[in-house]
């Protein structure tokens, strides 16, 4: 049963058979937020405005022909928009966030207090050198743990996010091929690897050969040994792997790949899991980027760029990217012209990523993060979220189907296929939605893809363990629901979201841009 509100739009206010409807499609607490274009009206503004003046104008001939038609407010009607709209989103700061492969944990408030001090929030990228030595000592400390804690000589600080850092990385490997006269043509991807990888190498120019996993999900060493050969660029892995698992071959494996001439890429999305208890370094890794909100704690994004620094091994150092930041008698500078300096070749240097040296913003957050910590308490991060992983892998895996169990145990997320499922019509993303109404985001779904019909749960560290058996129980009870034949209960969910279910697909592939006024009529019927 469903409702209509005032603009023809379906509500939640009678989503729940027997339900009463509500004449402003709210329910309760739970607001139905029409869409700005709604609220407003494109004649009115939410100010009082003098006459522009629009004689003189420098536009060069591109001036608007039209009426621009935004949506006018007043400022208490757009507070309250964006306000209830931030309400239907699920956040890191409600509740436990299962999405596997992405690291949603929370953001200590402590790192946004020291983001928003003076010299670190308020300066800008032109000003000249000395009047912001404080932040350029600020990244050179950061540069300074990351390579301590991955056990690397050079990183490069500017990468913007994960898949940039990728690139990042990748480049160099191009660049050093080519110093030498040897411009190699395949990048080996193993299927357990992070789906970007593949994307990356082709975006260089490579050509991607797979290799396959092994029954217990890791990387099949002996294809990838006999797959290496003179036109064999590099390797590009990720460790701890998609499959929640530790690649246990990993110095074997480059040790393979560097005797063939190549360099081994680790995609470092799930550091979090080996932080302070591993080094990539002491493993042969040549390159690796580092997310910084999945392993530091910053947010997603957080307003603008995120940050994905990379690390480098000694044989790749000399390729890594301008600028970089350098200690000298008379403070700190930022390198971006350099040949060959003291103590730091980078006369092979592949280039400039950014115009700009990475995002401040970020660094603050991740420097504060590492502080507070310390490396005892980045190690204890690690510790923790395999455990709080293996928990839910063991509590789950007799209701669910855990094709990776018997691997040994998981490092920072759970995987489970939809074998379970089987003869109950429902499907991965039937449980999702279901997910949605006992008040979760859903887990990842469908990948890794080499896993049918995969649900990917992270639960990280900074979940308790009474929040992690309220959401094993909610698990629980859907894979009972189903498993009765609840199947109305997953085909229609979800029934408390905001929205009903959605054609995710259809948005993708058919997005409406542009908005135009409902036909009521139309829509009454």
């Amino acid at each position: 049963m469903s409702g209509m509100n005032r603009e023809g739009r379906e509500t939640v206010g009678a989503a729940i058979e027997g339900a009463p409807q509500t004449f402003t499609g709210n329910r309760a607490l739970q607001l139905d937020e029409a869409l700005i274009f709604e609220i407003g009206a494109s004649d009115r503004t939410g100010v009082d405005l003098p006459k522009a003046d629009l004689t003189g104008a420098r536009l060069g001939g591109l001036e608007r022909d039209g009426a621009i038609d935004l949506p006018g407010l007043s400022e208490p009607e757009t507070m309250r928009h964006f306000t209830r709209l931030s309400r239907m989103n699920y956040a890191i700061d409600m509740g436990l966030f299962p999405l596997g492969s992405c690291t949603m944990k929370h953001n200590p408030r402590l790192n946004e207090k020291v983001a928003r001090l003076p010299g670190f929030a308020d300066i800008h990228p032109l000003q000249p050198i000395p009047t912001v030595q404080g932040a350029l000592e600020l990244i050179d400390e950061l540069a300074d743990w990351l390579k301590t804690l991955c056990g690397m000589p050079e990183v490069a600080m500017s990468p913007k996010a994960g898949a940039h850092g990728e690139l990042c990385g990748m480049l160099a490997i191009r660049a050093a091929h080519e110093a030498n006269g040897d411009p190699r043509k395949v990048v080996l991807v193993p299927e357990s690897a992070h789906g970007t990888n593949p994307a990356t190498a082709a975006f260089c120019g490579y050509e991607v050969a797979p290799i396959p996993a092994t029954a217990e999900g890791r990387v099949d060493l002996a294809a990838l040994k006999e797959r290496l050969g003179p036109d064999v660029a590099g390797v590009m892995i990720t460790n701890p792997n998609t499959c929640g698992l530790f690649e246990r071959d990993m110095i074997e494996i480059c040790a393979a790949v560097h005797e063939a001439g190549a360099y081994v890429y680790c995609d470092g999305a799930n550091f979090n899991a080996i932080v302070g208890k591993v080094r990539p370094g002491d493993l042969g890794v040549d390159a690796m980027h580092i997310n910084l909100h999945k392993t530091f704690s910053t947010p997603h994004g957080g307003g603008g760029p995120g940050s994905g620094p990379v690390v480098y091994s000694e044989r790749l150092a000399p390729y890594a990217p301008l600028p970089f930041v350098r200690k000298g008698a008379d403070g700190y500078e930022l390198v971006e012209e350099e040949a060959v300096a003291e103590g730091r070749s980078h006369g092979d240097s592949f280039g400039r990523m950014v115009a700009f040296h990475g995002q401040m913003g970020m660094f603050v957050r991740a420097l504060a993060y590492m502080k507070s910590h310390g490396a005892d308490g980045l190690a204890q991060v690690a510790e923790d979220a395999v455990l709080n992983a293996n928990y839910v892998l063991r509590r789950l895996e007799d209701v669910l189907s855990a094709p990776f169990a018997a691997s040994g145990p998981c490092m920072h997320e759970a995987l489970f296929s939809d074998k379970w499922m089987a003869g109950t019509s429902l499907s991965t993303l039937d449980v999702a939605k279901a997910l949605i109404d006992e008040g979760y985001h859903p887990m990842t779904m469908y990948f890794p893809l080499v896993v049918e019909g995969a649900m990917l749960i992270e639960p990280t560290e900074t979940e308790s363990k009474a929040d992690l058996d309220q959401f094993i129980g909610a698990v629980r009870a859907l894979a009972e629901a189903a498993k009765a034949g609840e199947t109305d209960r997953f085909k229609g969910a979800p029934f408390y979201a905001p929205l009903r279910r959605l054609d995710e697909t259809q948005a993708a592939r058919k997005p409406r841009l542009v908005w135009s006024e409902p036909d009521l009529a139309e829509a009454a019927e």
